[in-house]
């Protein structure tokens, strides 16, 4: 009987004891998720003050505003429009502007579980990915708007005079940004395939053909119907599995793990 008693009194105190990380852990990320959701809040309270909601929107609108007619302006179609589409950037502003925190955030919360070889991984491509994605929003902003919105606007005939809707703009952007931007992730993917052992280097150089006319197919269905956002899409991503492979070997080399098991450091 009393054996019995033990054996369940032991049982019980492993399930309390499985229990209680468990618990912490979520409060560990409840903690990290306030830390990043006021980081954007502080980042979108000094981005309202300034240069302010409307004046983001200027400043997004500009590469389309630059090729309209002399006098024409961008419309709003909804009675709300004027409010919610500034409100939208500011909120897509703030949330880019607390990436940073937001990502040490993630960073804080997985490393203590991550063997030292892992963590020599991680590290990297978060900063790497984060800073890629931000060129191709950026080469999409600078580069590609302005040579788009121009080759579009030699196209329409006198007798039309363009005014395009505010909201419609906001999401032709969030599109091309992302288009662009997961675009830019193209050498973290093959660093990534190459580093765990799913594609060998000898075969990305041997899928090189293939992708050049995958990395087009994709630019035509993610990007406007014109010849010139497709080029813009579809040769860098060409280069950038160039430089993808390239780094790969590089990357490879520096984050083997060591031959013997490791011990977890936080």
């Amino acid at each position: 009987m009393s054996d019995s008693k033990t054996k369940d009194e032991s049982v019980k105190d492993e399930l309390a004891g499985s229990e209680q990380p468990f618990v912490q852990h979520l409060m560990e990320l409840r903690d990290r998720l306030i830390y990043a959701f006021i980081a954007v809040g502080v980042a979108g309270i000094a981005l309202g003050i300034y240069p302010g909601p409307g004046a983001l929107y200027d400043i997004l609108a500009a590469p389309l505003v630059a090729t309209l007619p002399k006098g024409a302006t961008l419309i709003a179609t909804s009675v709300i429009s004027p409010f919610l589409v500034p409100l939208k950037i500011l909120l897509m502003a703030a949330f880019m502007l607390a990436l940073p925190v937001v990502l040490y955030q993630l960073w804080a919360f997985v490393a203590p579980g991550l063997y030292t070889h892992e963590k020599k991984l991680v590290m990297p491509l978060v900063l790497s990915s984060t800073l890629l994605f931000f060129i191709g929003v950026a080469f999409c902003y600078f580069f590609v708007f302005g040579q788009v919105f121009s080759f579009i606007q030699s196209f329409a005939p006198k007798s039309i005079t363009a005014a395009p809707d505010i909201e419609a703009y906001l999401n032709f952007v969030l599109s091309m940004f992302l288009a662009f931007g997961m675009a830019f992730e193209v050498p973290i993917v093959v660093i990534v395939l190459a580093r765990m052992n799913i594609v060998s280097i000898q075969k990305l150089k041997e899928f090189r053909s293939y992708f050049i006319v995958l990395a087009f197919v994709i630019a035509a269905i993610v990007t406007p119907p014109d010849v010139v956002s497709q080029l813009a899409l579809a040769i860098p991503m060409c280069i950038l599995y160039e430089i993808g492979i390239w780094a790969a070997g590089l990357f490879i080399k520096h984050t083997q793990a060591p031959p013997e098991a490791e011990i977890k450091t936080p």
